[in-house]
């Protein structure tokens, strides 16, 4: 299994890593709240492990950014904050489970394997456009039937242009609601994600679905006619 830790503390993080490399796991490490975030949208985790108190960005908006942006990757919040209104904050901002330093390593590996065996969500929601469908619950994506591998970042502008098929959307648009607050209007991100989307989403495709509209920005179409 694949498991994000965004923690500040050196020492803490080591101890963390090590404890679940050795237990099979693989570990990535984000040392602050920007990082984390861009960890979190760029690779796909089973759990993320997040400290709140974090430089750069917070550990409860890092929750919440990523709540907000359908990442429903279980997340375990791990803290210095014993009070009882901290505790019940993460929780309703969307976390899946609290664990108050300091702790034992052996309970924190059981509150990720218990984390790790819970059954999927149920419920379907599907967008289609053409011969593309995207499943955003168990976010899954094909084309013609073949599934694309999307990185995090990837599958959420896929999905914000498929929610806003045949019309189109201007760079700011699409870089405030896929990256928020990292975004910058001089930043050629946009550009670059809509290039990896292309090359995976049209590759070999008679009909090309993503449209470059000069001057103004992007459309997802399936008529052959919006160019």
């Amino acid at each position: 299994m694949r498991i994000l830790l965004v923690e500040d503390e050196e020492g803490i993080g080591k101890f963390i890593c090590q404890g679940l490399r050795e237990a099979g796991h693989r570990v990535d490490w984000a040392k602050d709240g920007e990082k984390g975030f861009d960890y979190a949208l760029d690779a796909e985790y089973d759990v993320i492990v997040l400290d709140l108190m974090l430089p750069k960005m917070d550990g409860l908006q890092l929750l919440q950014e990523l709540r907000q942006r359908a990442v429903k990757t279980p997340i375990l919040v791990l803290t210095a904050r014993d009070a009882v209104e901290d505790r019940v904050k993460g929780l309703n901002t969307g976390a899946d489970d609290y664990l108050t330093k300091p702790f034992d390593f052996s309970e924190l590996l059981a509150r990720i394997n218990a984390l790790l065996r819970r059954p999927p969500l149920q419920t379907t929601n599907i967008l289609q456009v053409a011969d593309l469908e995207m499943d955003t619950t168990r976010r899954i994506v094909r084309r013609g039937g073949q599934i694309l591998e999307l990185s995090q970042r990837e599958f959420m502008l896929l999905e914000y242009l498929m929610r806003n098929a045949g019309h189109v959307l201007t760079r700011t648009q699409i870089g405030e609601r896929v990256w928020g607050f990292d975004f910058y209007n001089e930043s050629n991100a946009v550009d670059v994600y809509i290039g990896y989307l292309r090359r995976k989403v049209d590759k070999n495709a008679a009909i090309p679905l993503i449209k470059t509209i000069r001057g103004v920005g992007f459309c997802l179409s399936g008529d052959e006619n919006d160019d």
